[in-house]
């Protein structure tokens, strides 16, 4: 029973313009996979279920696990019902920032606001937005995580947070944030941070998100994400590669 079809072909399901697959696609692409994208914000509709050799790629996107029921975004309880089901049977899927928070909704766990002590002890908002290392746990012996340092350095585009799912295996941490990935079983990972972008789509998202980018980093808050990813880019490119070809290589076969 536990044999899984090679997988063929990756669903993608994108919330927003400018969320798409990115360097995903050129990864699968490399791998010989097509990648079905389905524009979610434009009325693309979520699939029923997941079919035999496929995969499910869920993007980031600024609404969040709270907003499902809302009419504004239609499509976020069938993509939480779809991710149960992927977890129930075992199915492989790749969640990524909003992806990785609905993923953990369809494993039955909480996701939250993220929140950080205030000055009185009280919880502030705590969002996490721009460049910034991750800690990696069980680095030597998890392979998604196989041949990257300890602290590699990603994009981080959040406000919310999420318990791990029952039985999760725990991948990588922030100080502000604890739970930044986990595995689930051998064929579902959530990435709560970005490690699929080019330089281009990160300068779109500093300046279509500039309010969200003040509210967290302050008045040059955007300036320093595009002089961070003028210096940091290039030696993240290779390590952002690893990673998501890890990914594949676990939920792949």
């Amino acid at each position: 029973m536990g044999h899984h079809p090679g997988v063929r072909r990756a669903v993608v399901l994108q919330h927003t313009p400018t969320e798409g697959p990115g360097r995903v696609a050129e990864l699968l692409a490399a791998r010989g996979m097509a990648c079905d994208v389905r524009a979610l914000h434009r009325g693309d509709p979520v699939p029923a279920a997941l079919g035999d050799g496929e995969l499910l790629i869920v993007m980031g996107g600024p609404m969040g696990v709270a907003d499902a029921g809302s009419p504004a975004y239609p499509f976020l309880a069938p993509e939480i019902a779809l991710l149960a089901a992927c977890v129930a049977r075992d199915q492989p899927v790749l969640g990524i920032c909003l992806g990785a928070q609905l993923l953990a909704a369809g494993a039955g766990a909480r996701v939250y606001p993220n929140t950080r002590p205030g000055p009185d002890g009280r919880p502030v908002p705590a969002r996490e937005v721009g460049w910034g290392e991750i800690d990696l746990v069980g680095a030597g012996r998890e392979p998604v995580l196989a041949g990257l340092p300890e602290r590699p350095p990603v994009l981080h585009w959040h406000g919310d947070t999420f318990d791990l799912p029952a039985g999760a295996v725990h991948l990588a941490s922030t100080p502000l944030c604890r739970n930044q990935a986990f595995r689930l079983g051998r064929r579902q990972v959530a990435l709560q941070f970005h490690c699929e972008l080019d330089p281009a789509t990160i300068g779109t998202w500093v300046r279509e998100d500039a309010n969200y980018v003040r509210d967290a980093n302050g008045p040059d808050g955007g300036a320093r994400i595009l002089a961070d990813t003028e210096r940091l880019y290039a030696a993240a490119r290779p390590l952002w590669n690893r990673l998501l070809d890890n990914v594949f290589d676990v939920l792949g076969p």
